[in-house]
């Protein structure tokens, strides 16, 4: 049997090439957000004041990192010019949670003049959100999570038992 109708190829709809979703890249494009990754990260928080780095994390694995990327223009509102911020592209979260130990998504990562802050991690209510800024914006700097005190060998026995205890 002979149609005269052509045959059409079936529409196929070529995969995202943005390097967030969409909530994310409207942070940057509507909010001013700048994009940050495992190399750039370190510059961008040491510049003065108030800083945050949202880690939104994978879109289907962690939804609320959508919530949180509607939420934080709300809190821009509510904190006016008193925070910049910075969204991480998907492909290098996993590099910048490594190095400031954050280990929940999603998370908001607080720096201030190139020193870490705190971290708020998961979606929380509105009131926790007024409260957790409030407070990260007015404490001092503290340790990222990941940084210890080092261990460090001199080659001497600490004690007459060559043990270090």
């Amino acid at each position: 049997m002979t149609t005269d109708t052509p045959i059409r190829p079936l529409a196929v709809t070529p995969p995202s090439t943005d390097p967030a979703p969409p909530l994310v890249m409207r942070l940057a494009r509507d909010f001013g957000a700048d994009w940050v990754d495992e190399t750039s990260v370190s510059a961008w928080t040491a510049r003065d004041g108030n800083r945050v780095v949202l880690l939104a994390g994978d879109a289907v694995r962690f939804p609320e990192g959508q919530d949180v990327a509607a939420v934080l223009p709300e809190l821009m509102k509510v904190f006016p010019g008193r925070f910049e911020v910075a969204v991480v592209p998907r492909d290098s979260e996993d590099a910048v949670a490594r190095r400031y130990g954050s280990q929940r998504w999603p998370s908001l990562l607080f720096f201030r003049s190139g020193q870490y802050v705190t971290a708020i991690a998961g979606m929380q209510d509105w009131d926790v959100y007024l409260q957790g800024v409030d407070a990260a914006l007015r404490m001092p700097p503290s340790r990222p999570p990941t940084i210890g005190i080092p261990v460090v060998s001199t080659g001497k026995p600490a004690d007459s038992s060559g043990g270090c205890h």
